[in-house]
């Protein structure tokens, strides 16, 4: 990481300051640890190629949409923690049937993402609400009414996800339609994975994850209803998908698999 070029959004507390920082043509979003005071060395909490700017940059946010694999046209698409608004942009983008909601509590971040990121302003189809993204899943107006949600939750700090109770993750379960699907990023220690991963289990059909990519990120997927999977036809899927978004879904296939071949095995 770089730290030249480097630009922050004023402050609002309580909340914590905003920086970007660029190198070799990628921008990323950084909250700067209050308790330290250092900046130089913030978590990224996303990026964006600025050359192009719609597309996911970064490996644990493109397997953020590996729900793709199962579902074509879903009607809402909600993110829980803004980020560099990458799959916040890339869904609004590729999904113009879809409404497309983002729930984010830190205002600095959401004003960072419109002047940096080339985050839309609100219309009928986007709306990036300012909100504890608890208060969003736990309120019965939203129960059943989302099809995918992507959740990745993380302080300035970066320890784990900020939210990780089997409360929450029944309260994500609450909100989807019966065919629903969850995406969690799960950067933290192996202990904390198991905890969510537990967390996850009690409120879904079936859970899978990944192997483990760049910086310990470890990205799981959460079915409402369990799925039946025929790896031949994912396959298909996967390649339509490295075609028409440019992701790489046949890798994401190869790391289901994987992780069936394991799960059996215990």
């Amino acid at each position: 990481m770089s730290s030249k070029n480097r630009s922050r959004a004023e402050p609002a507390s309580p909340h914590p300051e905003v920086s970007i920082s660029e190198f070799r043509g990628v921008r990323s979003l950084h909250l700067n640890d209050d308790l330290s005071g250092d900046t130089a060395y913030a978590a990224i909490q996303g990026s964006m190629r600025m050359a192009v700017p719609e597309q996911i940059e970064l490996e644990y946010v493109q397997q953020m949409m590996m729900w793709m694999l199962f579902a074509e046209k879903p009607a809402h698409i909600a993110q829980l923690g803004l980020g560099a608004a990458a799959l916040t942009k890339f869904c609004y983008r590729y999904f113009p049937e879809a409404k497309v909601s983002a729930i984010e509590l830190n205002p600095n971040v959401i004003a960072m993402c419109h002047e940096q990121f080339h985050l839309p302003e609100n219309d009928q189809r986007l709306q990036v609400i300012e909100a504890d993204a608890l208060d969003f899943v736990l309120n019965p107006a939203r129960h059943g009414k989302i099809d995918i949600l992507q959740v990745d939750l993380y302080d300035a700090q970066a320890q784990g996800p900020v939210l990780d109770t089997p409360e929450f993750y029944q309260a994500c379960a609450d909100c989807l339609s019966d065919e629903g699907m969850m995406t969690v990023n799960l950067f933290s220690s192996a202990e904390n994975r198991v905890k969510n991963l537990a967390a996850m289990e009690l409120a879904f059909d079936a859970v899978v994850w990944l192997p483990e990519v760049h910086d310990a990120n470890v990205v799981a997927l959460a079915f409402k209803r369990a799925p039946a999977i025929d790896f031949a036809i994912l396959y298909q899927r996967a390649a339509i998908i490295r075609v028409n978004y440019k992701l790489p879904a046949p890798y994401w296939v190869n790391g289901l698999k994987e992780w069936m071949m394991i799960d059996e095995e215990a």
